[in-house]
């Protein structure tokens, strides 16, 4: 049986072709219309549509194939101990989801490198009690920008660690935002291993490739892992039916 997984972002449209729950095929889109055009070469039994875009029912007067649009009240394959459902982002619960597709047992933390940096905790009893959310890499360099008279807008360099101590105003950001978000995660790594010795971490998001250098025994970096969640949702509400 073949999936059909879609994560439409705010700029981007992910999709991807899973056999059960392996994932075949790849793709990245400006709209729907390119979306509808690569479904139409495709030959699968179902589909999942996460969105922070479009509603549902553009999503259907726009496409033309049946699909499941995952939202509030879709069920999950854990146990969702947060205590406002109604506003947990659904790409937050796929990353969750993901995450246990790749770790099938044990205690995971979930950290997601996007516009906002999420991390997610579910123990090993498959129990998701929410977690932290704080800036993201772009949104950093923008706020020194916008929030000041005379800092400059500035980037990282394409694969290349900023040194720890800048020598210019420009490498000095980038070196602060850059060694900022690490320590953090590390930070959080290490006060939730206090609470679960064994726990496993699993880093996603369009940013983590910037973090790869974090991959440790314990510590894995999936950029897609949000579509591997979401593959899981699907075959888990296809099986209760």
């Amino acid at each position: 049986m073949n999936n059909l997984i879609v994560d439409i972002g705010n700029s981007r449209i992910k999709a991807a072709v899973f056999v059960r729950d392996k994932l075949i095929q790849e793709a990245a889109f400006e709209d729907l219309d390119a979306l509808s055009v690569f479904s139409k070469g495709l030959d699968f039994s179902k589909c999942i549509i996460s969105s922070v875009k479009y509603t549902e029912e553009q999503l259907k007067e726009r496409l033309g194939f049946v699909f499941l649009f995952l939202d509030k009240e879709t069920p999950i394959p854990i146990n969702n101990l947060y205590q406002s459902p109604e506003t947990l982002g659904v790409d937050r619960k796929a990353a969750v989801v993901g995450s246990r597709a790749i770790v099938k047992q044990g205690a995971l933390l979930t950290i997601d490198l996007g516009s906002c940096i999420t991390y997610e905790i579910l123990d090993g009893e498959d129990r998701y009690f929410g977690g932290s959310i704080t800036p993201g890499l772009k949104m950093r360099f923008k706020s020194m920008n916008q929030y000041t008279a005379r800092l400059p807008l500035v980037d990282l360099e394409p694969w290349k660690v900023p040194a720890l101590t800048g020598n210019t105003t420009e490498t000095c950001l980038q070196s602060g935002v850059y060694h900022g978000i690490l320590h953090e995660i590390e930070g959080f790594i290490h006060a939730y291993q206090k609470a679960y010795p064994e726990l496993k971490v699993l880093i996603c998001g369009g940013d983590s490739k910037v973090f790869e250098s974090l991959t440790k025994d314990h510590i894995f970096v999936i950029p897609n892992l949000v579509l591997y969640g979401l593959n899981r949702i699907l075959s888990y509400n296809v099986n209760l039916q």
